[in-house]
């Protein structure tokens, strides 16, 4: 029963945070635009980024709400679709949630069918002090290159 009880919590928490990213990214973003990025293909586009941004679920408000984006390091076409490694910006380089950042990022982008693949840029690794690189590297469930 317990476990009922906190998988019934987990659920509505989920929940909660999704509406309130949602209404987050609704105040900053032009909805008609990103509609257009995310309908686009991105082998059409020359500046990946607000495409990349588009197709971003709840980790978006958190970059956008704290001072944060993504950059581009390198790009590649395979023969499956997009090799990208990325890197973050502005506030999120020196944030404790960076970890969760990266791995929503990673996970939002490799969602999309034209993506095959999403690491980041090793630099990333010399923001976070002894300990958050630490925790990154054994629990961040990302590559970094």
């Amino acid at each position: 029963m317990d476990d009922d009880i906190l998988e019934q919590y987990r659920l509505e928490a989920a929940a909660a945070m999704q509406d309130e990213a949602a209404k987050r990214i609704a105040e900053i973003v032009d909805p008609e635009e990103d509609e257009r990025l995310r309908n686009i293909s991105l082998h059409q586009i020359e500046d990946l980024v607000p495409a990349l941004l588009a197709r971003l679920g709840p980790v978006r408000a958190a970059l956008d709400g704290h001072g944060g984006g993504i950059a581009i390091v390198s790009n590649s076409i395979t023969e499956d679709g997009l090799d990208l490694v990325l890197d973050l910006t502005g506030a999120c380089l020196s944030c404790g949630a960076a970890p969760g950042t990266l791995q929503g990022v990673r996970t939002d982008l490799e969602n999309d069918s034209e993506i095959t693949r999403i690491r980041f840029s090793k630099s990333l690794l010399d923001t976070f002090d002894d300990l958050g690189r630490e925790f990154v590297l054994a629990h961040g469930n990302v590559e970094f290159v």
